[in-house]
């Protein structure tokens, strides 16, 4: 009994970590993921993100994967003095769908995706003590339907974020050239 009882409680906790962690998309397939989306709702718990996301636009991101099996995604945002670019690159984790940047400390997972119309990715980045997490719905066209927007907001608390982190990107053509 004394040997079971400390087997149980590390298997509970083992329960409770995995239980813990954010899914991945089953089955996910690289090359169909692969390609132009735009970002149309984002949540998070950044301070920066939290001052700037009123006067946010839709952003775009581009992403393709390397032979090595490594994400590359090129962002371009949309700002008032012009469009703000960025290239990141993240390694395959292990499982297909999750993808880890360790220099910047950061760890994306697609949680969820058709491929064809939206994804649902969740982005977790270590920054000293602090620890900021946000949620993204992709979409391949700038529009997207009322229902999308309920599951993306229904699974906004389930990452430890709040409603009130959320906002809703007004569509913006104003970085499409910048991102070719």
């Amino acid at each position: 009994m004394t040997v079971v009882l400390p087997c149980l409680v590390l298997a509970l906790l083992c329960l409770l970590r995995a239980g813990a962690e954010v899914p991945v998309q089953p089955d996910f397939t690289a090359e169909k993921f692969a390609g132009m989306w735009h970002v149309a709702a984002t949540a998070s718990n950044c301070s920066m993100f939290l001052k700037m996301k009123d006067g946010m636009k839709s952003s775009i991101a581009t992403i393709s994967f390397t032979p090595a099996g490594e994400l590359s995604m090129k962002l371009v945002w949309p700002l008032p003095d012009g469009c703000q670019k960025f290239d990141l690159l993240f390694q395959q984790s292990g499982q297909a769908g999750h993808y880890v940047a360790a220099q910047e400390k950061k760890d994306l997972r697609v949680m969820e995706t058709d491929y064809s119309h939206y994804a649902i990715v969740h982005e977790l980045q270590q920054k000293g003590q602090e620890t900021n997490t946000g949620l993204q719905l992709l979409m391949r066209e700038q529009d997207t339907s009322p229902q999308l927007l309920q599951k993306f907001k229904e699974l906004i608390p389930t990452v430890g974020l709040t409603k009130d982190m959320l906002v809703i990107l007004p569509k913006s053509d104003q970085c499409t050239e910048a991102i070719r």
